[in-house]
């Protein structure tokens, strides 16, 4: 999936963003509020993943900027500062005469005849395999005891089910069929094609950069330019039909996949259907795409609860947090049971004897989960780290009350941003 940087740019009052290319004028648009990371604020730049449309760019999801790569542990090599060389060389005197005389690998004396030496070694040797063949033979006896079967380093915990470590597999993405956009190519005089393929590939801005640089070339060439205008207004005239016909292709790819594909895909077409879903097959189209995919977050919405259920029960707190951060059905919560359980056990795994390094763990999955204002600490590191305090100070803004418990005053993020450096 393509990605780029935006920048936030404002706040609309239902509460979606505005956003730009960071550095650029274009392109801009909107993006919903829940894809948006909490504390997130006007002038941040943010990574974001985008579909290109003939209509437009339509951002998927929106992912927190990168935190700055640490510098790589180094070893200091002392040496004595004397020029020496790379390599040296040392002979040795011999040892008890030849060596061809009497070679202990080979188990013979130099008439040839095999020696007691050699017999002890082989048995030696034909023990020590028994040995080992032996241990391998009790060996999976023993793992089998704690009921694991399998000395993998993957298991998480002793006791823990299998079926804790399973990950729940990534969602199809749309992959469309060309089959009305081919056709209503087809359908145009062979002479607007090329301009057919511009548009479904690029829209009307790749238009205008394609007549833009056969304009340049011809300049250099010194021959006449091609009328920008006239290319404009036909491309605007046939973009349409178009946009119709690219739009049917991705329904009804959308409606064989219904049950597999990307939400975010399934949502894009159903948004795109209020402008090119013209005519009664393409509205009844969009309708089955639209009542396949309500259903479909219905299912997603029970199995995300259930989930998020089945980690508190199995004691994965970072689990449960990061799950209950991604609810597939926008604008329905979990239960308040729910959150007061979700709450409660987030706070039993912040103490004063939880490791530094969980802690700051827990507070970043606490921190983009809905109980990120609930959570109160059953106790606080003695002596907290630096890198524990950076954390915390990072987090402040989505942990306020936890962040003032640190002695940290909860501020933004500083921006990230781009500019030319000035020599």
């Amino acid at each position: 999936m393509p990605r780029m940087e935006i920048e936030l740019t404002s706040i609309r009052n239902d509460g979606d963003w505005t956003w730009r290319a960071a550095g650029a004028r274009q392109p801009k648009g909107s993006v919903q509020s829940s894809l948006v990371p909490q504390g997130s604020a006007v002038g941040d730049v943010l990574r974001a993943d985008f579909d290109q449309f003939m209509d437009g760019i339509e951002v998927t999801a929106v992912l927190p900027p990168k935190n700055p790569r640490p510098a790589p542990d180094l070893v200091e090599i002392i040496g004595s500062g004397r020029d020496e060389p790379l390599v040296t060389t040392r002979l040795t005197g011999k040892r008890g005469g030849r060596r061809d005389q009497d070679d202990p690998k080979s188990g013979r004396d130099r008439r040839g005849k095999r020696s007691a030496g050699s017999d002890n070694q082989r048995a030696r040797t034909k023990r020590s395999e028994q040995r080992r063949e032996g241990s391998d033979q009790q060996r999976p006896q023993k793992e089998r005891k704690d009921g694991s079967g399998s000395s993998s380093p993957n298991r998480r915990s002793k006791g823990r089910p299998a079926s804790a470590v399973v990950e729940k597999p990534r969602a199809k993405r749309l992959r469309p069929r060309r089959t009305h956009r081919k056709a209503a190519v087809a359908a145009l005089p062979e002479d607007q094609q090329p301009l057919a393929e511009i548009l479904l590939r690029d829209g009307i801005p790749g238009v205008r950069s394609a007549v833009e640089l056969q304009n340049a070339a011809a300049n250099d060439a010194g021959e006449p330019p091609i009328p920008a205008e006239l290319l404009l207004n036909l491309a605007e005239r046939i973009h349409p039909s178009l946009r119709v016909a690219d739009w049917k292709d991705r329904a009804e790819a959308a409606l064989r996949g219904i049950d597999e594909v990307d939400l975010r895909d399934l949502r894009s077409v159903v948004v795109a259907a209020e402008q090119s879903a013209r005519g009664d097959e393409n509205k009844t189209l969009a309708e089955q795409v639209r009542t396949g995919l309500a259903s479909r977050v219905d299912r997603e919405h029970q199995a995300w609860l259930l989930d998020v259920t089945s980690a508190l029960d199995e004691d994965r707190v970072v689990r449960a947090l990061r799950l209950s951060s991604r609810p597939p059905k926008a604008g329905s919560p979990l239960p308040s049971s729910l959150l007061d359980r979700l709450a409660t056990t987030a706070a039993s795994g912040l103490t004063a004897e939880t490791s530094q390094d969980r802690w700051a763990t827990v507070l970043d999955a606490v921190s983009l989960s809905p109980v990120h204002a609930r959570v109160v600490p059953e106790g606080l590191p003695e002596k907290p780290g630096d890198e524990l305090l950076n954390t915390v100070r990072k987090l402040s803004m989505s942990v306020p009350d936890i962040a003032k418990a640190f002695g940290v005053e909860p501020t933004p993020a500083p921006r990230a941003r781009r500019g030319r450096s000035r020599s």
